[in-house]
C-alpha cells in the first residue's frame, strides 16, 4: 500500500507550475456535489429552504420570508450584499434527452426550444412542432436558490441548492419512485468564490458548505446503491457483503470511502480523534464507511487485493474491480502515519480525488433542462428597513463623542466621520467650491495637530475590547469572553487591553493579505517584515509554536484545544499553539489564535486571558 493519496485516475496532468488545489484562472476549486434522494420533491423544497434560513441566522443575516408556492423568480435583498434568488416551476424532461459532460452549473444550462420537442424519430438535431402531439405527457418540476453572500476582502459567497424531477411517465420501467409516483429527486449543491475590485489568489478549495452539513441527515441521500451521511457508518460483520456490493456497483459515481481501525485501538476513540477529523472535508462528496473489529478481516478476505487494515484510509473510486490486482492501483490508501502527523493535511489530501469526481459527474437529464435564472426587474425586492443586519448598532465610544465629528479609525483603516452640513441662506448663491471643502478640511488638520486623539480609540478595558470585536471582519473571537474581562481587574489591564488591540489589529492586517495570498509567510513574518503603512507589532510577542514540552504534557495540551467553527474541524476544538504575548514576562497574559486563512479564510481567536499553564506557572 501507499501512504501518498496521488491520485491515478488517469486523467490528464495538469499544466506544469499550476498548483493543484486551484484552476487555472486562479480561483479556488468549487464545491460541487449531485445525489438523489426518494424524498417527495415539496418536503425536499421544504428542508433546503430551512436549512438556508437557519444557516442565514447563524451568519447573523435576515431570514427570508416563506416562498410563494406558485411558479415564479424572485430576488430577496436580505442586508448588505447578501442576496437570494428563488425560482421554480415546470419542467419538461424526456427520457431520451442527454446528460450534459461538463460540470457547468445549472444555471449555465439552457432549455430546450420551446418550439420544438425531441421524438423517437427525430435525431438530436431535429424536432416536432408544438403543435403535434408531445411524446411525453405530464412535466416534471425544479425549484433553485441562489445566495451570494459576502465572504472575506474582494469576495462574494455563491451557494446554489437546484432540485428537480422527471414526470412519472419519464421514469423508465421498474425504476424506483417517490412517494408521490414522481422519478427519484435529483439534488445538485454548488458554492464557489465570486472575486471582485483587483485580482487575488483564494485559498485552495472552497470549503464544505455549512449547509450541505445541515441538509445531508435529513435528506435520506443516496449515490446509487451508496448512502451518503454526514458522518461515517460503522459497517459490522452482517453489512460487509452490502458494502462490497455497494462498492462494485456500476451505478455509483461518487467515490467511496473506507477506514479502518488499529487492533488494539476501542473504535469510539479512533473515530472521534482520527477518523471524523480526516473525512470532515468529504460531506457529500463519498459514502463514508468504518469497518468495525470483527468486519475488517471478513472485508480484506473478500478484497484480497484492495485491502485496508492498520487504521488507514482507502479511497474506492467508482467501477471496482475486485479480481483484478491491477485495479487496485487506482485506489489510493492514507497511511495512519500521515494522519497523525498533520491531521488537517491529510483531511485535504483525502478530499482532493472525491471532490473531482464529484465535480466532473455528466449533469442528470432533469438538471440539465432546468432553465436560466433570470429575474425579472419588477420581482427584485428592495432592502427591507429597520433590519438588524443594516442598522449597526454604534460602539459605545461612538455614543460617547457622537456629537463631536471626528475621524475614526477601524482596525488600521481611516474613515471620515459624518460632517454636519453647512447651511446656506436660501438668498446666499450656491457655495463656493473652498466653502464645501472646509469642514473635511477642518477634519484633517484637526487629526494633524492631535495625532494623540487617536489612543481615545482604543479600548481602555478588555470588556470594551470584547464589545469591539466585530471591528475585526477576518478575525472571530470563540473564546470565553469571562476569561477575557477578568483581567480587567489586574493593575496593568488598561496597558494589557491596548496591547491586546494592537495585536488584534495587526492580526486583521496580516488576514487581509494573507486570504489574498500577499502575506508572504505567517504572522511572525509578518511582523518582522511589516508592509509600509500597516501596523506594526513586535516579533518578539508573536509566537508561533508551543513548546514541545507543551505539546507532549497532556494536560497543558487539552488547555490549548480551544473553540472553533465545525467548518474548520468537526470536533470544534483545534490546538491553538500560536499567541501573542499580551504585557511582558512570562506570566502575563496570552491571546491564542488559530490561522485558518489558507482554509476558511479566518483567524480564530480561542484565548484571551491569564498564561496558560506550563512549566514557569504555578
Amino acid at each position: 500500500m501507499t501512504s501518498d493519496h496521488a491520485p491515478t485516475s488517469g486523467r490528464p496532468a495538469e499544466p506544469p507550475g499550476l498548483p493543484r488545489q486551484a484552476d487555472q484562472s486562479g480561483r479556488a476549486i468549487p464545491y460541487r456535489t449531485t445525489l438523489t434522494t426518494a424524498l417527495p420533491f415539496d418536503d425536499v423544497l421544504a428542508l433546503v429552504d430551512e436549512a438556508l434560513a437557519v444557516w442565514l441566522k447563524q451568519e447573523g443575516h435576515d431570514e427570508p420570508p416563506p416562498a410563494d408556492r406558485s411558479p415564479r423568480t424572485e430576488r430577496l435583498r436580505l442586508g448588505e450584499r447578501v442576496l437570494l434568488d428563488r425560482d421554480t416551476g415546470p419542467l419538461p424532461v424526456s427520457a431520451e434527452a442527454p446528460a450534459t459532460p461538463t460540470p457547468a452549473t445549472a444555471s449555465d444550462t439552457t432549455t430546450p426550444d420551446r418550439d420544438t420537442v425531441p421524438g423517437p424519430d427525430h435525431g438530436p438535431g431535429q424536432g416536432r412542432a408544438s403543435g403535434d402531439t408531445p411524446p411525453v405527457g405530464p412535466t416534471g418540476r425544479y425549484a433553485r436558490r441562489r445566495l451570494r453572500t459576502p465572504d472575506g476582502a474582494h469576495r462574494t459567497h455563491l451557494l446554489t441548492v437546484t432540485i428537480a424531477t422527471a414526470a412519472p411517465t419519464d421514469a423508465p420501467a421498474g425504476a424506483p419512485t417517490t412517494a408521490g409516483g414522481e422519478e427519484p429527486l435529483v439534488l445538485r449543491l454548488e458554492a464557489e468564490h465570486l472575486t471582485s475590485g483587483p485580482p487575488v489568489r483564494s485559498p485552495g478549495r472552497v470549503p464544505v458548505p455549512e449547509v450541505a452539513r445541515i441538509l445531508l441527515p435529513l435528506l435520506d441521500a443516496h449515490d446509487g446503491p451508496a448512502p451518503l451521511t454526514a458522518q461515517p457508518r460503522v459497517v459490522t460483520p452482517a453489512e460487509v457483503d452490502d458494502l462490497i456490493d455497494q462498492l462494485c456497483d456500476p451505478e455509483r459515481r461518487l467515490a467511496a470511502v473506507v477506514a479502518s481501525v488499529p487492533p488494539s485501538t476501542p473504535l469510539e476513540e479512533w473515530l472521534a480523534d482520527q477518523v471524523q477529523p480526516v473525512l470532515h472535508q468529504l460531506t457529500g462528496l463519498a459514502s463514508l464507511h468504518v469497518l468495525d473489529h470483527a468486519a475488517l478481516p471478513l472485508f480484506n478476505v473478500a478484497f484480497e487485493f484492495h485491502k485496508v487494515y492498520g487504521g488507514a484510509v482507502r479511497t474506492y473510486l467508482p467501477e471496482v474491480d475486485p479480481a483484478s490486482r491491477a485495479d487496485a492501483g487506482r485506489h489510493q490508501v492514507l497511511a495512519t502515519r500521515r494522519m497523525s502527523e498533520d491531521t488537517r493535511r491529510a483531511a485535504g489530501l483525502l478530499a482532493r480525488e472525491p471532490r473531482q469526481i464529484a465535480a466532473e459527474i455528466p449533469v442528470p437529464p432533469a438538471l440539465a433542462a432546468v432553465p436560466p435564472l433570470i429575474v425579472p426587474p419588477e420581482h427584485r425586492q428592495p432592502v427591507r428597513s429597520g433590519t438588524a443586519s443594516e442598522v449597526p448598532r454604534p460602539r459605545a465610544d461612538e455614543r460617547r463623542r457622537r456629537s463631536a465629528p471626528r475621524l475614526a479609525r477601524s482596525g488600521s483603516r481611516l474613515c471620515v466621520a459624518p460632517v454636519a452640513p453647512v447651511a446656506v441662506p436660501a438668498e446666499a448663491g450656491l457655495p463656493s467650491a473652498a466653502a464645501l471643502r472646509a469642514p473635511a478640511e477642518a477634519a484633517f488638520a484637526r487629526l494633524a495637530r492631535d495625532t494623540a486623539a487617536d489612543k481615545e480609540l482604543v479600548p481602555e478595558s478588555f470588556g470594551e475590547l470584547v464589545c469591539r470585536f466585530a471591528e475585526f471582519p477576518l478575525l472571530q473571537f470563540t473564546g470565553d469572553e469571562k476569561e477575557t474581562v477578568a483581567l480587567d481587574g489586574q493593575p496593568d489591564g488598561s496597558g494589557w487591553a491596548r496591547l491586546a488591540w494592537d495585536g488584534l489589529t495587526a492580526l486583521q492586517e496580516y488576514a487581509a493579505a494573507a486570504v489574498r495570498g500577499e502575506a508572504g509567510g505567517d504572522f511572525k513574518a509578518w511582523c518582522e517584515h511589516t508592509p509600509p503603512g500597516c501596523h506594526h507589532f513586535p516579533p518578539r510577542k508573536a509566537v508561533r509554536w508551543e513548546s514541545r514540552t507543551v505539546e507532549s504534557h497532556a494536560k497543558w495540551k487539552r488547555e490549548r484545544m480551544l473553540p472553533v467553527p465545525p467548518c474548520v474541524d468537526a470536533s470544534r476544538r483545534a490546538f491553538m499553539g500560536a499567541h501573542l504575548r499580551i504585557g511582558g514576562g512570562s506570566t502575563a497574559p496570552r491571546l491564542h489564535y488559530l490561522d485558518d486563512c489558507s482554509g476558511s479564510g479566518r483567524i480564530y481567536v480561542g484565548y484571551i486571558g491569564q498564561h496558560l499553564t506550563n512549566t514557569r506557572t504555578n
